[in-house]
């Protein structure tokens, strides 16, 4: 059986067309080119809808947008699904607020969609917040400058010294929401309402692998060079997505994340040291 967290954008089934191109994609609820201007909270009550998706495949929707309450329910019933999974389900994959389950076609499909209600019922019933960590990931990420061209302007946002802003930032207990739209590419989150930026009104056409960009109280650590609608404020030498490396992709849905200032010359160092760790220490909880 494989498990994996969202590693492309097939896990939703929220469609939109991507800025720079023509065709339909599917995307995780808050894609790194910033289709979702705010994340808001829902005041009504929390629910669960099992859909198939294709013929091998259900789709537990925890909301229609990236809630931080229908977040936690979903990361809960991934987790849970993960530990208990029931003969025939091959693939487990969680994004913002949904779980896609693939089967094996010759499973027991009513069996599993009986599992899979029970438990998503039992998962909004239960506390919605994120379960606790396993593992904590601590991140060098130099900050501003030519690593972060909009740290500025993200500070003056939010009505503060660009110091204080990078503060705030190394300060917070930040988790992987999921990982999607390319592989290894990690949304971390959640900074608090304050930052609750939107997308830049033009699209950066290119951003290097490791650069740290923001929207939405969440980041984005890129894994290769990218478009992007969200503000870039850091850059790291960590690579979230390296296919000679085992595992290709280290961080996990889930993961405890801590950024931590670092200088340029740290972090070119690190770069031409070749490392695609690029500094980072992961510690178990």
């Amino acid at each position: 059986m494989r498990y994996r967290h969202a590693d492309a954008c097939a896990d939703t089934a929220l469609l939109h067309d991507h800025a720079g191109g023509s065709a339909r994609q599917r995307c995780p609820a808050v894609c790194h080119r910033g289709h979702v201007e705010r994340l808001t909270m829902s005041s009504a009550p929390l629910t669960a809808e099992l859909l198939p998706a294709g013929l091998d495949a259900y789709l537990v929707r925890f909301a229609l947008t990236p809630d931080p309450t229908a977040m936690g329910a979903a990361r809960r019933f991934a987790a849970a699904l993960e530990q208990t999974p029931p003969e025939g389900v091959e693939e487990i994959a969680a994004a913002l607020v949904s779980v896609l389950v693939r089967l094996d076609p010759a499973a027991e499909r009513e069996v599993i969609r009986a599992h899979l209600e029970d438990l998503a019922q039992a998962v909004v019933k239960g506390p919605l917040d994120l379960p606790p960590p396993t593992r904590r990931w601590t991140i060098p990420i130099t900050f501003g400058g030519e690593a972060g061209p909009q740290l500025a302007q993200v500070s003056a946002a939010l009505n503060l010294t660009e110091d204080a802003a990078v503060d705030q930032v190394c300060a917070a207990d930040l988790r992987v929401l999921t990982i999607g739209f390319a592989p290894g590419q990690p949304y971390i989150g959640l900074m608090p309402e304050a930052w609750n930026l939107p997308r830049m009104s033009e699209l950066n056409p290119s951003v290097p692998a490791g650069a740290l960009v923001v929207a939405v109280r969440q980041f984005v650590l890129f894994g290769a060079e990218s478009a992007t609608g969200w503000q870039q404020i850091g850059q790291a030498a960590f690579r979230s997505f390296v296919p000679s490396r085992t595992p290709p992709m280290p961080l996990r849905g889930g993961d405890a994340i801590r950024f931590a200032r670092a200088s340029a010359d740290d972090i070119a160092r690190l770069t031409t040291d070749n490392d695609p760790m690029g500094g980072a220490r992961l510690e178990t909880l």
